[in-house]
């Protein structure tokens, strides 16, 4: 019994169909699903049906917690973090850059130029006028001193030269001729008495010992050799016996019912238990949707019924009650008093200003009786010249050049 439904599967078109269908019809078929038992469909319905009665709490919960989440971190979160990244800003990042920057940069400004006075410049003057100086000297005298060793170095070579050629020479010339002519009266003799050794030891150790290689210890190494594989080929033979009767007695004990415990046990168990993890997670991820929909639907359910309760009738109060109030003040009380209070203001702006021109006045007068009048101030010349002296179109001067 299969409770969903599935797409038809279209049988494979016939290989001249394909060619002349062209590309469109040469797709390969899509995978043919094997059909599901009646024990699958069996488990599928009350799974998905506890599955959602257990979901669906968790997800308008999880829901709630999202809204509140976000409207948490947009009201309160977000400033929040702005206002301590704003203090943490001003508490611990401005004071070490106004520390920086007035403080350690003028300070290794200073320092630099302190040692740049005090340490290079004497330093570099040291070094200019008096190590200069110095070493050109000491090297001067040190190439004096290589070319007398190397004149010394030269006489005393030509002295050991000719010491060597007309003594040294001919007295080791001599030697050698002395140790060759003993030397070969020496290898004459040892080469007869290693003759004579050679065929002494033949006769009393190589024959012997060759005999005795021949004819005794090479018969008894083969016996040895041929009772060691013997009794190798025995102990082989008894430890494979010994290990096919192990393997076929653990066969029979172990492997055989294991294998019938897994084939007629555990598989049929894995297959069912897979089966129903399967749907378990199939019907989790449909509880899953299924909750979100009905979470959607009862918050949009809850969204209309509070605009129903409270904002239709605040927007209702503030558009028929406190609107038209609003105007009514606005027009019977804010606007008279304004008035008045901008004539009240002009009036008093008017009146200190006459305050003040009369208190000028007073003061002024005051100054003129104690102080007397302030004298005139003299006309200056000016440069502009008048219209009558200035140039013209029918004149050849300028008021500047004219007398």
């Amino acid at each position: 019994m299969d409770l969903d439904k599935r797409p038809p599967v279209r049988p494979a078109a016939e290989p001249s169909v394909e060619r002349a269908a062209g590309p469109a019809a040469a797709r390969p078929p899509a995978p043919r699903q094997s059909p599901e038992g009646c024990l699958t469909a069996a488990i599928r319905i009350p799974v998905r049906i506890v599955v959602l009665v257990l979901v669906v709490p968790v997800r308008m919960l999880w829901d709630v917690l999202v809204v509140a989440g976000r409207f948490l971190g947009d009201t309160v979160l977000r400033p929040l973090g702005r206002a301590s990244s704003w203090v943490a800003r001003a508490v611990l990042v401005w004071p070490w850059v106004a520390l920086w920057r007035y403080a350690v940069v003028p300070l290794a400004q200073g320092c630099a130029w302190l040692g740049y006075r005090l340490l290079l410049v004497p330093a570099v003057w040291v070094y200019r006028y008096a190590l200069t100086p110095v070493g050109h000297a000491i090297a001067w005298a040190a190439t004096g001193i290589r070319a007398g060793a190397l004149w010394l170095a030269g006489g005393l070579g030509a002295g050991l030269g000719w010491l060597y050629r007309w003594t040294l020479a001919p007295f080791g010339r001599g030697v050698a001729w002395l140790a060759r002519e003993i030397g070969a009266g020496t290898a004459a003799a040892a080469a007869v008495l290693f003759s004579g050794l050679a065929r002494l030891a033949r006769c009393l150790l190589v024959v012997p010992a060759g005999w005795l290689y021949g004819y005794v210890l090479t018969p008894v190494g083969h016996a040895i050799a041929w009772v060691a594989r013997g009794a190798l080929w025995l102990v082989r033979m008894i430890s494979t016996g010994l290990w096919l009767a192990l393997c076929w007695t653990a066969r029979v004990l172990l492997v055989l019912p294991a294998l019938a415990v897994w084939r007629w046990v555990l598989a049929p168990v894995g297959r069912m238990l897979v089966v129903v993890g399967r749907e378990v997670g199939d019907a989790f991820g449909h509880a899953w949707r299924v909750a979100g929909r009905v979470s959607r639907a009862v918050g949009r359910f809850l969204a209309g019924l509070l605009r129903w309760l409270l904002v239709e009738p605040t927007l209702w109060l503030y558009r028929t009650v406190l609107t038209p109030a609003g105007h009514f003040v606005r027009d019977v009380v804010w606007k008279p008093a304004a008035a008045v209070a901008r004539t009240a203001g002009r009036i008093t702006r008017q009146a200190w200003a006459t305050a003040r021109e009369s208190a000028r006045q007073a003061r002024a007068a005051v100054r003129s009786a104690l102080l007397g009048r302030p004298a005139e101030p003299k006309a200056v010349h000016g440069r502009e010249p008048s219209a009558a002296g200035a140039r013209t179109l029918g004149r050849s001067t300028t008021a500047l050049t004219k007398d």
